[in-house]
């Protein structure tokens, strides 16, 4: 069993929801990548998912652009990011998600890239660009790995389609939460609760999160509050790492993350 399905069934016998919390690798620095994850650890997180950097990063919005490309300029490449995902392994068992593009995969090679991943500490990975149509060399070499492979769908996604997207899961389902790229939104759709209630009754076999737009306690409570097994925090991470200094990184990180982590239970 992988580590992320055993903290969707630990979270389950406590009757909580899970937090994850997106960072990218190696922005502002590899330094302050460490020191927030030891802050979202201690805040809660349950799961940490790891951006690694691409240079047409086309799920992602302004804040998350940014940090993609100071991370490239930063020098975060992907050896570079597997030595920081051991380090990290090292201090914490919390499960790690990469998200990236499949460019990086099929450059290296899905079989190489994914034992490559497993071995540094990676549970699963998210690929907002990978289309299931042309993911069955993927998915394979993931399961050779006993590598999790999230996919997303979206809120107009047909009932047809959710259901292929579903079989190809595994870990848990990842629900964009609105039309458009990633960032810090002023509103929760109607559109979206609607969209989450119905892929929650067609998809009863695994979990389902929600991201894009998330940013505050009240968000993490009305998704929770309607559904959500999980809800994943992204940009507003970001924003707090670019304007906190280092010295003070590790408990503002801890400190937001506890009040988010708090409303998931």
């Amino acid at each position: 069993m992988s580590r992320i399905k055993e903290k969707f069934n630990e979270l389950s016998s406590k009757k909580e929801k899970a937090l994850v919390s997106y960072i990218m690798a190696g922005y502002p620095s590899e330094n302050a990548t460490l020191t927030a994850v030891r802050g979202l650890v201690k805040g809660g997180t349950d799961i940490i998912e790891l951006g690694f950097p691409f240079s047409d990063p086309i799920a992602d919005g302004p804040t998350i652009q940014k940090a993609s490309t100071g991370s490239l300029n930063n020098g975060i490449k992907i050896e570079k990011f597997f030595k920081l995902v051991k380090k990290i392994r090292k201090e914490t068992n919390v499960p790690l998600i990469l998200m990236t593009y499949t460019n990086i995969l099929y450059k290296q090679g899905y079989q190489k890239f994914i034992k490559h991943a497993k071995n540094a500490g990676i549970d699963g990975l998210i690929l907002p660009d990978m289309a299931i149509e042309e993911a069955k060399e993927y998915i394979s070499a993931a399961k050779s790995q006993k590598m999790d492979t999230i996919f997303l769908v979206s809120p107009n996604t047909r009932k047809s389609r959710l259901t292929k997207i579903a079989k190809m899961t595994s870990g848990f389902l990842y629900m964009v939460a609105v039309f458009g790229t990633t960032g810090v939104q002023t509103k929760i759709h109607q559109y979206t609760i609607d969209a989450l209630k119905s892929t929650k009754r067609s998809v009863k076999s695994i979990p389902v999160g929600v991201g894009f737009g998330i940013s505050n306690e009240r968000d993490v409570k009305k998704y929770v509050s309607v559904g959500a097994d999980a809800v994943i925090i992204g940009s507003a991470n970001i924003k707090i790492m670019e304007n906190t200094p280092i010295s003070k990184l590790e408990k503002t990180i801890y400190s937001f993350t506890k009040k988010l982590k708090n409303q998931t239970k």
